[in-house]
């Protein structure tokens, strides 16, 4: 009988803060176990494996992240709704490295997968940025694409301390948004003739 307040969203819990503590290379089911208070084998009453438990970490940090966007971008546009993803998502991947570190293998098993619907809202969000801009429908997927890549590589290059020039990281982060702002606004008005 499965333990009395031991659930797989417990259990998916603890296993994210272990891996924001210890780094997702470190996660174990005996880790989080031992923070959970009971034996290894109670966790598999709960999930299938770890692979499986780091599959519900990458699904519950696509959901923070998700509402955390949507959150950040209400009444914005244009530049302000760039600023605000642009810090938003900066900060949940300094905030949570292990969490959003268990995205980066997580592959949707079809459309109406948890992983897939919880991405989708993260990227729903990066669109609502975009489209903000102007940017011609033709063009909004490559946008959206640079606009990923580069919130995503500059976090994830910042919390793995990828960042060893003398120059200030902060800087270099708003330099990048400045970038991109250049560049979404040089593509919004070379929009294609209707």
């Amino acid at each position: 009988m499965p333990r009395a307040g031991l659930d797989p969203a417990t259990v998916t819990a603890a296993g994210a803060d272990l891996a924001d503590e210890r780094g997702l290379d470190q996660l174990s089911m005996g880790l989080v176990a031992e923070r959970l208070g009971v034996r290894t084998p109670s966790l598999y009453k709960h999930v299938e494996s770890l692979a499986d438990l780091t599959r519900r970490v990458a699904v519950l940090a696509a959901v923070e992240l998700g509402d955390t966007l949507r959150d950040a971008l209400q009444g914005l546009s244009g530049r302000d709704a760039l600023d605000a993803a642009a810090r938003t998502f900066r900060a949940y991947v300094l905030a949570h490295p292990g969490r959003y570190a268990a995205t980066l293998g997580a592959r949707p098993t079809g459309p109406d997968d948890e992983y897939a619907v919880a991405t989708a809202r993260v990227l729903h969000s990066l669109a609502v940025v975009v489209r903000g801009y102007g940017v011609d429908t033709a063009q909004e997927t490559h946008a959206l694409r640079v606009v990923r890549s580069a919130l995503h590589g500059f976090a994830t290059l910042e919390a793995g301390g990828g960042f060893q020039l003398a120059t200030d990281v902060g800087d270099s982060f708003t330099w990048t948004v400045e970038f991109l702002d250049r560049g979404l606004r040089a593509t919004a008005s070379q929009r294609s003739p209707r």
